[in-house]
């Protein structure tokens, strides 16, 4: 089965050897030649009676959204959530499965939640990209063979009617699946959803088995290192607005470390399983790595301190040069495209002025198979804990990679489309949010109600529900209790407990004059506004101020 395997790949490597030729318009006889390798190999494979055909398509009773259908959706969606809100609700969130690791989310953190996604989807867009979703599982044989060693992290599901089924692992296998499948060679996406992972859950670190992540990614063939250059732009951009404290954008490339595994000895087998290795560095000792690598996965001393040689070095442009000039690294031909990739890269981010939080850091691995070129990770700087806050060690924010290969794993004839990412870690973000607002008591609106509907004497109930009626159709947030006759205080006190700005007051005296008592809760002042001019008046106090930039 293994040689078999073997001979497979190397069908695959030639098949792609003659594509290459064909796209270089090199000489008849040479790509003929290569032709008759390539036939001569799989021929060595013999038939394929009783080999499995991988099916290329979601699972049954499932569909993907491409922009287009994502576009008509988010307006479907945004009439209705506009309607609830105009009607007072709050929102929550409650697990797709019933896991250990997994959350409710209460309206105040949906609330919290709601601006962290808003910010960061208002990035995504302001750099043009589009949004499409896919299934909240996939069919097992899509994602095997896409994690290492993270594999074992997939959950999977018991056979549904005939197909054998999985929870997805991440955003990124599926849309390269998506690509595939549709045959698309172009385009700039990004997909929020839940992913699962069957790992150890730390609640209070914002890791869980359950979890939001939040993707973007530029697929199709461009200049080099000009979309990577935007994907780590965009990382700043996020993180800054989202004013979560410092943080620092490690920077490495798989060419490199594949490169550098080679001079320092590494047997070609042992290059992903090494890899993943050396990307627990930022968790634990170099020397725990060492003893991993030699004890458990069999690599010989000497080699693992060679790889210790390189993988404690960190720096930026400087270091790329440095290496660059490396008697032995330079003779490795993958290593010095990597080298030569990120020497551009930091041309680029200068020009976006984000080189100063970019480190070139080798011993960042990103233990994930498909990743074929530039990775990156963004982390939050250890900083003193505010006042009344513990100190909470959160790991990676950020995170993402170019994978070259990714897509053409799927496609039936094993051809490629290049593709860059990268993903936000949410959970993680909002925890340190939900902690910060904490310690300092600060009051979160879960609703976004504009004026309470309230009446200052008794039997009043159906003018308030013909105001209030008259409000929410002309696109008023508004709210009343649901009390025939509620006492005045209490419809005060509501306001000053849910931060609802404005109090519409009815009183038999105003009813006669024909205006509406518009208070300020905040200020207690009131004013008399005629019943006609109500909606004009709490737009005018409610909407946001412009800004002129």
């Amino acid at each position: 089965m293994a040689d078999r395997a073997a001979l497979e790949e190397r069908v695959r490597l030639q098949g792609e050897h003659v594509r290459e030729l064909k796209q270089q318009k090199a000489s008849a006889e040479q790509i003929e030649e290569e032709v008759a390798k390539l036939l001569k190999l799989k021929a060595q494979l013999g038939p394929d009676e009783g080999k499995h055909k991988f099916v290329l398509k979601t699972p049954k009773g499932t569909r993907d959204y491409n922009p287009r259908q994502m576009a008509v959706r988010e307006k479907v969606f945004d009439t209705i959530i506009s309607c609830f809100k105009r009607h007072g609700a709050e929102v929550i969130d409650t697990p797709v499965f019933e896991l250990k690791g997994t959350r409710d989310y209460n309206p105040r953190q949906m609330a919290v939640r709601e601006k962290v996604f808003d910010t960061i989807i208002s990035c995504f867009k302001r750099h043009g990209a589009e949004v499409i979703d896919t299934p909240v599982f996939e069919l097992k044989e899509t994602l095997t063979g896409k994690y290492g060693e993270d594999s074992k992290l997939i959950y999977d599901l018991k056979d549904q009617g005939g197909e054998l089924l999985s929870l997805r692992y991440d955003l990124t296998v599926p849309f390269a699946r998506y690509l595939a499948m549709n045959k698309l060679t172009n385009i700039k996406r990004y997909h929020i959803a839940k992913v699962y992972r069957r790992d150890n859950p730390a609640m209070t670190r914002g890791r869980y088995r359950e979890f939001y992540q939040c993707d973007f990614d530029i697929a199709g063939q461009f200049d080099p290192m000009i979309p990577d250059a935007e994907c780590l732009k965009i990382m700043c951009e996020i993180l800054n607005s989202l004013q979560i404290g410092d943080f620092l954008v490690k920077v490495n490339d798989r060419r490199i470390l594949d490169g550098m595994f080679a001079i320092c000895g590494v047997p070609d087998s042992k290059f992903r399983t090494i890899c993943s290795s050396v990307d627990k560095l930022d968790k634990v000792p170099w020397e725990e790595v060492k003893n991993e690598m030699v004890g458990e996965k069999g690599l010989a001393p000497e080699v693992a301190d060679r790889i210790g040689d390189y993988v404690q070095q960190h720096g930026g442009v400087s270091l790329v040069e440095q290496l660059l000039q490396d008697p032995k690294l330079s003779q490795n031909k993958q290593a010095l495209e990597g080298l030569g990739d990120l020497k551009l890269l930091f041309e680029y981010l200068t020009l976006f002025g984000i080189a100063d939080k970019i480190s070139f850091d080798l011993s960042l691995a990103r233990g994930l198979d498909y990743y074929t070129g530039v990775i990156y990770e963004a982390v939050l700087l250890q900083t003193a804990a505010q006042a009344g806050e513990e100190p909470l060690g959160v790991g990676s924010v950020a995170a993402g990679g170019r994978y070259d290969g990714l897509v053409g794993m799927f496609d039936p004839k094993g051809r490629k489309v290049p593709c860059v990412g990268l993903s936000i870690g949410v959970e993680r973000i909002f925890s340190i949010v939900e902690q910060r607002l904490e310690a300092l008591e600060e009051k979160v609106r879960t609703t976004e109600t504009q004026v309470l509907v309230a009446s200052a004497q008794k039997k009043l109930l159906e003018e308030r529900l013909k105001l209030v009626s008259e409000l929410w159709d002309a696109g008023i947030k508004a709210e009343l209790l649901y009390k025939k006759n509620p006492k005045l205080l209490n419809q005060l006190q509501y306001c000053e407990e849910t931060g609802i700005p404005l109090v519409a007051i009815i009183g038999e005296q105003e009813l006669k004059d024909g205006v509406i008592k518009l208070r300020s809760v905040a200020s207690r002042e009131e004013v008399d506004v005629r019943r006609e001019d109500l909606v004009k008046e709490i737009k005018r106090r409610t909407s946001p101020p412009l800004c002129i930039c």
